[in-house]
C-alpha cells in the first residue's frame, strides 16, 4: 500500500486535532450552560479561563472559544481587562424574556392540545412522576432540570425541533434571573402547575391548557429571587467519571 505524502498526513492530523478541540469546546459550553440552568453558577460569577482550562485539561485558547460562544448565546458577558462573567440580565430584559415565553408557549400548548396522543400524555405523566420524586428528595439540581425540561418536552412532542431549541434558549436566559434560587415550596408549586397543564392536555382542552401555561409562567416571573452565592468552579464544572 502506498504511503500518504507527509503533507497529506499533516492535514489529516490537523483535521483530527480541530475536531477534537471542537468537541472539548462543546463540552465546556454544555457544562457551563447546564451549571447555569441548574443554579450551580449564579449571575455575576467570574469564569476564570485558566481554572476552566485546568479543569478540562485544555489550552486557554479552547476555553476562550467556548466563552465566546456562550457570549453569543448571551449567557456570558465578556468585559475588557476583567474577563468573563455569567451574565446578569436586567429586570427589563427578564420581563421581555418572560413575555416572549408566554406568547410562544401559549400558542405551543394550544397546538399540542389539538393533536396530542394518549402515548404522549403517558410520557408526560412519567415526566411528572420524575419531577415529583426530585421535589420530594429536595434534589435541587435534578428538580430544576426536570421542571425546565418539561417545557422542551412539550415542544418536541409537536415534532418541531426549532421550537424546542427556541424554548431551551429562552429557558436558559430566564434561568439566569428567575431560577437563582427556588425554595422547596415554589418548586412544589411549579410541579403542581405542570400537573394541571397535563390534565388539561389529556382532556384536549386547549383553552384551559393555554390559560394554565400563561399563569404558570407569570407565577415563575413573580417569584424572581437572586442568590449571590459564588461557587467553586472546579466543583461544578469538573467532568463526572
Amino acid at each position: 500500500m502506498a504511503k500518504k505524502p507527509a503533507a497529506q498526513l499533516q492535514l489529516v492530523a490537523a483535521a483530527h486535532t480541530q475536531r477534537g478541540a471542537a468537541g472539548v469546546t462543546d463540552d465546556i459550553v454544555d457544562a457551563i450552560t447546564t451549571a447555569i440552568v441548574e443554579r450551580r453558577l449564579m449571575p455575576g460569577t467570574k469564569l476564570v479561563e485558566q481554572q476552566i482550562a485546568d479543569i478540562f485539561e485544555v489550552s486557554r485558547t479552547v476555553v476562550r472559544q467556548a466563552l465566546n460562544q456562550l457570549s453569543r448565546d448571551r449567557l456570558v458577558t465578556l468585559e475588557p481587562a476583567r474577563g468573563a462573567f455569567v451574565a446578569t440580565p436586567s429586570i427589563d430584559e427578564a420581563r421581555q424574556v418572560f413575555q416572549v415565553r408566554r406568547l410562544v408557549e401559549a400558542g405551543m400548548i394550544r397546538q399540542l392540545a389539538a393533536q396530542i396522543t394518549d402515548k404522549q400524555v403517558d410520557q408526560l405523566r412519567l415526566h411528572l412522576r420524575d419531577e415529583r420524586q426530585a421535589v420530594v428528595r429536595s434534589d435541587v439540581s435534578g428538580r430544576t432540570r426536570l421542571l425546565a425540561d418539561f417545557h422542551v418536552v412539550l415542544a418536541r412532542q409537536l415534532g418541531n425541533e426549532v421550537l424546542a431549541e427556541l424554548i431551551a434558549d429562552l429557558l436558559s436566559r430566564s434561568q439566569l434571573i428567575a431560577l437563582m434560587y427556588q425554595s422547596s415550596h415554589s418548586a412544589e408549586h411549579s410541579q403542581d402547575e405542570h400537573v394541571g397543564i397535563v390534565d388539561a392536555l389529556a382532556k384536549r382542552d386547549a383553552r384551559t391548557a393555554a390559560r394554565l401555561m400563561e399563569q404558570h409562567i407569570e407565577a415563575v416571573e413573580r417569584n424572581l429571587r437572586l442568590d449571590p452565592r459564588t461557587p467553586d468552579l472546579a466543583s461544578v464544572l469538573r467532568p463526572k467519571h
